[in-house]
């Protein structure tokens, strides 16, 4: 009892501490408030202030606030190894110079010499532009300098020469196909004009498509995208081909071939390259271009329009829609940079269906040849297999969809197209034959007599 009476005093002395200073810090908290207002005015940094700071610390390059980067290491590690050093980069901290606090109240003095040092600030950073401006100067575009030595090479990409050979070639098809003797000067000069209007209509279709063509991964080092030849010697180049290949074709085989001829370029230069930004129509319209030429050949030939030339274009546009589809399909990408309204990029689904489509209209093309007795009945036989394997391939395209079935699609065109024509030369009715066979009904009954007799 006594222990416990000697505490209480001791006791209530505490609680009377306690008591006052709680009552004495309830009644200080608003001048506390106040105090503490007042000197996170007069010490703290303003946003003015920081501001200045970051700028300081950008502008001074040379000093040590400049910022410290550790290069990464070039070396080829597991990926949980380059984890651990990349923890052990975090961890690195390079020492930057602290800035001193301002502990003193801002001033009207403070605030003018803040002002001046901002001003020095912005025109060290003045002085750095002109800097900037002569290494961008530096590296403005220059046209390249054209040497004689390398104006064949650089014509061969502007007219497109690997185009213009498969164009040539589907041309002397159609003439090899046509029910005529065959006249060497005639094939020659067909041959020669459809070069040479085929040359000007690639060259024409370059210059309109430079801006687009330069956002390409596989036209940006065309001749007028990199500026290795001026658009006006690319105009004129256009010109010295387009005009003597019309002339070749009008004068030289005939008039309805030189306006085939005429009209083909028109067609691809006037409408299907403004198409290609506009609608999915133009592979359509460009599918008709690719199958003129036959066509050109065989009126070359004949001088008319039959059926067997309608035959040979109906052919050709039909086997651009799968060499094409298949094409554009790993280039969308690119199509796509480019600004090109392409099947691929819009309508998917319908660039395979095309595809596909036009795949099984080439075995119905085929069978249709015999019917209008431009081939024997073995062609549509010999033809079955590889048109039965590009259908193969271009229902893989449409169920598959991928890049692996769109390449093996591409190439088997490559091959098929003139596989398909050679096999269809071969298996083509002889001139003797068609003459016999249309001379039968008009001969007079002595003449069938004569042929009767032994």
């Amino acid at each position: 009892m006594s222990a416990a009476r000697r505490c209480r005093p001791s006791r209530a002395l505490a609680g009377l501490f306690v008591w006052r200073l709680r009552s004495t810090g309830v009644r200080q908290i608003p001048y506390r408030f106040v105090h503490l207002y007042h000197t996170a005015n007069n010490r703290l940094i303003t946003f003015q202030y920081f501001n200045f700071l970051k700028r300081m610390y950008v502008t001074q390059c040379n000093k040590d606030l400049s910022q410290r980067a550790k290069a990464k290491s070039d070396s080829i590690v597991s990926p949980f190894h380059e984890l651990q050093q990349l923890d052990q980069e975090k961890k690195v901290v390079h020492k930057i110079s602290p800035v001193s606090p301002v502990h003193q109240s801002w001033s009207e003095t403070s605030s003018r010499n803040e002002l001046r040092e901002i001003k020095s600030a912005a025109e060290t950073e003045d002085s750095v532009i002109p800097v900037g401006a002569e290494s961008k100067e530096d590296r403005q575009w220059k046209e390249m300098k054209l040497r004689l030595d390398d104006l064949p090479g650089i014509l061969a990409r502007l007219s497109k020469i690997k185009l213009t050979a498969l164009v040539v070639s589907t041309t002397s098809a159609g003439f090899a196909m046509a029910p005529v003797p065959f006249e060497l000067t005639c094939f020659l000069l067909a041959s020669l004009g459809t070069g040479l209007a085929s040359c000007a209509a690639n060259s024409i279709n370059q210059f309109f498509e430079v801006p687009f063509d330069s956002n390409m991964n596989r036209t940006k080092n065309r001749p007028l995208v990199r500026g290795q030849i001026s658009p006006l010697l690319a105009v004129c180049f256009a010109a010295s081909c387009g005009v003597p290949g019309i002339a070749l074709l009008t004068l030289g085989v005939n008039p309805l071939t030189g306006a085939l001829g005429a009209f083909n370029i028109f067609l691809y230069t006037c409408c299907y390259t403004p198409l290609k930004r506009m609608s999915i129509a133009n592979t359509w319209v460009g599918a008709v271009v690719g199958a003129i030429p036959p066509i050109m050949g065989w009126t070359a030939a004949t001088g008319s329009l039959d059926s067997g030339a309608l035959l040979l274009g109906g052919i050709l546009y039909s086997w651009q829609f799968p060499h094409f589809n298949a094409l554009s399909w790993g280039l969308r990408e690119d199509y796509s940079r480019g600004g090109y309204c392409m099947m691929s990029v819009t309508h998917p689904g319908l660039c395979r269906r095309v595809a596909l489509r036009h795949c099984l209209a080439l075995i119905g093309l085929s069978t249709v040849a015999p019917v209008l007795d431009i081939t024997t009945w073995t062609f549509p036989i010999i033809s079955l297999p590889i048109n039965l394997y590009i259908s193969y391939l271009g229902f893989q395209f449409y169920r598959d969809a991928n890049r692996s079935s769109s390449r093996k699609l591409f190439f088997c065109s490559l091959w098929h197209l003139p596989m398909l024509l050679l096999v269809m030369f071969t298996c083509k009715k002889s001139v003797l034959e068609k003459e016999d066979k249309s001379d039968l009904p008009g001969r007079s009954h002595e003449r069938a007599m004569e042929i009767r007799l032994p």
